[in-house]
């Protein structure tokens, strides 16, 4: 599978399938660049250093950055002032280490090929699901050349101060346009690395597709509630396989 497959037309909306891919350590890794803009911003919001920082695993940023203020014992108002403030410095920060994504960052072995597969199979429509505002997600993905196979405008990002799994039941509801019919649990699929992710997407109502890219285990991702799980995705027919029968009728 290459890069001459097809990617999705975003102005399609007799679309049968939606699949919603997970950005960090599902398709790259971005940890080190995002730890960096993370303690930027923190401290230029806060006035405070970021010393304890907490998992990213199914979070937002707006989540992670009150358990940041709650984790380094900062007081802040729990209001959409202060995090508007932190969001827009995030992206402030992350921009002024843009550079170094590729230096410091990785695309995850197999994501672009498997991107193009899932492309490549029939009214499907793809998009991601990320804890990062869109700005972010958006910069994480173009530079790796992700983005041409996603229809990144039906995304859901964590500029908003929702869950993951609200995340995904907005897109499913809204993901075909004025007119068109919602997503099923059935045709909705949400690949991801992490069980926090798989619970969101149950409750969400998709089906997940756990991939053992980080350091969660198989047996906590089937806890969660992943019934296919894929050793990586350098093999993109098992990821086109794992999609076809998570939304197999």
């Amino acid at each position: 599978m290459g890069s001459s497959l097809p990617s999705p037309n975003a102005e399609e909306s007799a679309i049968s399938r939606l699949v919603l891919w997970n950005i960090d350590l599902t398709l790259l890794d971005a940890g080190q660049v995002m730890r960096a803009a993370y303690a930027e911003a923190f401290e230029k919001v806060t006035g405070e250093p970021l010393v304890y920082l907490t998992s990213s695993a199914g979070r937002t940023d707006s989540e992670m950055f009150f358990e940041f203020c709650a984790r380094n014992y900062v007081d802040v108002e729990p209001d959409t002032a202060v995090l508007g403030e932190f969001l827009a410095a995030l992206e402030e920060s992350f921009a002024h280490r843009a550079d170094e994504l590729l230096s410091r960052g990785r695309v995850m072995p197999g994501a672009a090929a498997s991107l193009a597969a899932v492309a490549s199979l029939p009214d499907t429509v793809q998009t991601v699901v990320s804890g990062s505002t869109r700005v972010n997600a958006t910069a994480k993905l173009v530079a790796f050349g992700l983005d041409p196979y996603l229809n990144l405008a039906i995304g859901g990002y964590g500029s908003v101060n929702y869950p993951k799994s609200s995340l995904i039941q907005s897109i499913r509801l809204h993901a075909a346009g004025d007119g068109g019919r919602a997503y099923t649990e059935g045709e909705t699929v949400f690949i991801t690395d992490s069980a926090p992710d798989v619970r969101a997407a149950m409750i969400g109502g998709a089906t997940p597709v756990a991939v053992l890219n980080g350091s969660t285990t198989e047996g906590q991702l089937r806890d969660a509630g992943a019934r296919i799980v894929l050793p990586d995705l350098t093999d993109p027919r098992a990821v086109m396989t794992a999609v076809h029968q998570a939304t197999a009728p």
